[in-house]
């Protein structure tokens, strides 16, 4: 018999025995309006960065709901804090904000888990 599932690339899989949502949940407390994004593309199609590198504002919320961290905390290097995400959000999400959340996050877990 022949097997006719379907299989998803590893790339589009959440592995959720080990998902960390650390992250997550810090930049919801934060920054609550995160929860309502729509994930319309506003942003990523206004982003300075993203006209200069490969840089996609989009793919920082689907890592963040996904707990990619290590994929996180190389992106978000490419941000140039210039704020018009947030300008256009529909939803009014403060974009940089969440962005400057997730590098302060990344730092206090780097120094939680480095030997003293």
């Amino acid at each position: 018999m022949n097997d006719l599932s379907f299989l998803k690339p590893a790339s589009r899989q959440i592995d959720f025995d080990n998902f960390d949502d650390r992250l997550l949940l810090y930049v919801l407390q934060y920054e609550p309006s995160f929860f309502t994004c729509i994930s319309c593309g506003g942003c990523t199609a206004t982003c300075s960065a993203g006209n200069l590198t490969n840089f996609n504002v989009r793919k920082i919320g689907l890592w963040l709901r996904r707990g990619e961290t290590e994929k996180l905390s190389e992106e978000i290097q490419k941000c140039m804090f210039c704020g018009k995400c947030t300008l256009v959000c529909p939803r009014d999400i403060n974009i940089r904000n969440v962005i400057l959340l997730i590098k302060k996050r990344i730092a206090m877990l780097k120094n939680e888990n480095s030997p003293a």
